[in-house]
């Protein structure tokens, strides 16, 4: 059912109930529909009717603990038909940062310039920093459509304050997260004349930044520092500006400025891990950062960094050139690489090698209902697809192994979940004489398969989440390296061995070398195509 028709049917339902003179029940689907359609008119039609219940209808919208954002925005309305609109913007606004893309504010008296009059300044300046939050920078696109009357408010709110530097500064910060940037810039530098501040500053840098402006925006972040030389966060910053234009030696320099005011700062070992691996690639850095996150999980905000600098690299973020259907033909994993085919004869034997007793024919149902939950042929790094697989902690290692020798068809990835799924067994027992540890090195033995694959792989994850474990699994992953050389499919083992930890300078350079090696007939190829396509054009 479309949103539309969905509001149709809770505004039907509102009718009848106050028709049967039930106006609490009519209240809660009148809610409903304005959660699927907020300026629907004929719902604004019945809240006006509302409005005339006693005490101007606000009792039937209370601000209960988990009212709804169609709660929030009727109670919003009958406060502006009864006067009040100044206290109903913020409910409005807590409306919109719970769904920004809603047409919340869409209505005529947020338009009103008297209510940028009339509201608080102070209280403007939380509501927007609140909506900044909720939206992120910039805007999704939708957002930046529904968030403009709340910028038409703050507009009419610094005609009547124009030098309330905060107000500039706020307003200005929710001008460019919605593309505005030219009036983001010219109310930041407005706040930071009539009164000079970190804060300020900080507003006319991301201003500017956001402008393009970098050079006018790395002088007003070095103007805050000045304003407050221990917040480390303004360092970060500047680095991240730095590095984005080009300049890393001197992003590096400000980041280390900040360690070495307060090495644990989580802001300054973020950016400081992510912009050494942009300098010189070495996996190091991204598992150091994966080691700060683990040990320090009570960080000032939420990072992507370790995510970002994962992205589109083999098995760090996903399967290798991921392909959009589940699986590929048996042998194969989705991104097309050529394997034995099926089945692939270490499966079985290393299936009942692993278990203490007899595998079953095929997976449970709820082994099955549980694999669909987490599998995903990609995630966000590798210590974040542990996570994702711990709900496999309810499924047997004897059922993990039948998903092993009997892969759903339509589960994606099915081998690389179940291996994960059995690093969340027996997780509290020392690596080296851990059940998990050897049931992956049993699934090792044989032939190159998705198997295999996956349980190096799992091996090579709990090298990410256990520092006790990362010289014995780059160990493993040495010796298959070097077993696999110059056989069908060692490219994917090379591949695994370059996401792993610790692992020796010489192995890192044999994979990086079979790597280079497996993608020059993959370039022949696509040359060759290019060259046929223009003789054909000819």
């Amino acid at each position: 059912m479309d949103v539309r028709r969905a509001a149709d049917r809770a505004l039907e339902q509102a009718r009848s109930a106050l028709a049967r003179d039930e106006p609490e029940r009519a209240a809660d689907h009148l809610a409903g529909a304005l959660t699927h359609v907020p300026t629907l008119p004929e719902a604004h039609e019945l809240l006006g009717r509302l409005a005339a219940q006693p005490g101007g209808g606000l009792d039937l919208f209370p601000l209960a603990p988990h009212v709804s954002a169609g709660g929030l925005a009727a109670r919003a309305h009958l406060l502006a038909a009864a006067g009040r609109p100044e206290d109903g913007l913020p409910l409005l606004a807590a409306a919109s940062g719970r769904a920004p893309g809603a047409d919340w504010a869409g209505v005529p008296w947020v338009g009103d310039p008297a209510l940028g009059v009339r509201i608080e300044p102070g209280l403007l300046v939380q509501l927007l920093m609140r909506l900044c939050t909720a939206v992120g920078d910039p805007a999704p696109a939708p957002a930046r459509t529904t968030l403009r009357p709340y910028l038409a408010v703050a507009r009419h709110a610094i005609a009547a304050h124009p030098e309330h530097a905060m107000l500039l500064g706020a307003g200005s910060a929710l001008a460019r997260r919605i593309g505005e940037t030219t009036l983001a810039v010219e109310w930041a530098s407005r706040g930071a004349r009539a009164r000079p501040s970190k804060l300020a500053e900080i507003w006319l840098g991301y201003a500017y930044r956001s402008a393009g402006r970098v050079p006018e925006a790395l002088a007003a972040l070095r103007r805050a520092v000045a304003h407050d030389p221990d917040d480390l966060s303004v360092y970060a910053d500047i680095a991240g500006t730095l590095a984005d234009h080009g300049r890393l030696e001197d992003a590096l320099n400000w980041v280390d400025r900040a360690l070495e005011r307060d090495p644990e700062y989580d802001c300054a070992v973020h950016t400081a891990h992510r912009l050494r691996h942009r300098a010189d690639g070495d996996l190091a850095h991204l598992v150091r950062l994966a080691d700060f996150i683990r040990d320090h999980p009570d960080e000032s905000h939420e990072h992507t960094d370790l995510a970002d600098c994962c992205r589109e690299i083999p098995w760090l973020s996903g399967l290798p050139a991921t392909a959009p259907q589940a699986r590929g033909p048996a042998g194969v994993w989705p991104h097309a690489r050529p394997l034995p085919a099926a089945p692939p004869p270490s499966a079985a034997t290393s299936l009942c090698a692993a278990s203490s007793s007899s595998v079953p024919s095929s997976p449970s149902a709820e082994a099955v209902r549980r694999l669909r939950q987490v599998a995903a042929l990609s995630w966000a790094h590798p210590p974040a697809a542990y996570d994702t697989a711990v709900q496999l902690i309810m499924v047997p290692p004897r059922d993990l192994l039948a998903l092993l020798a009997h892969p759903p068809a339509d589960v994606a990835a099915p081998e690389i979940w179940a291996c994960l799924g059995l690093l969340h067994h027996g997780a509290d027992e020392a690596w080296l004489d851990s059940q998990r540890r050897r049931r992956l090195l049993d699934l090792l033995d044989g032939g190159l398969d998705r198997v295999t694959e996956a349980a190096l792989f799992a091996l090579i994850v709990s090298a990410w989440i256990d520092p006790s474990a990362r010289a014995d699994v780059a160990s493993i992953v040495a010796g298959r390296l070097a077993e696999v050389a110059g056989r069908p499919g060692a490219r994917a083992v090379a591949e695994l061995a370059l996401a792993t930890p610790d692992l020796p300078a010489p192995a890192r350079e044999t994979a990086t070398g079979m790597v280079r090696t497996a993608m020059i007939p993959r370039q022949r190829g696509r040359a060759r195509s290019r060259l046929l396509l223009r003789w054909r054009r000819d």
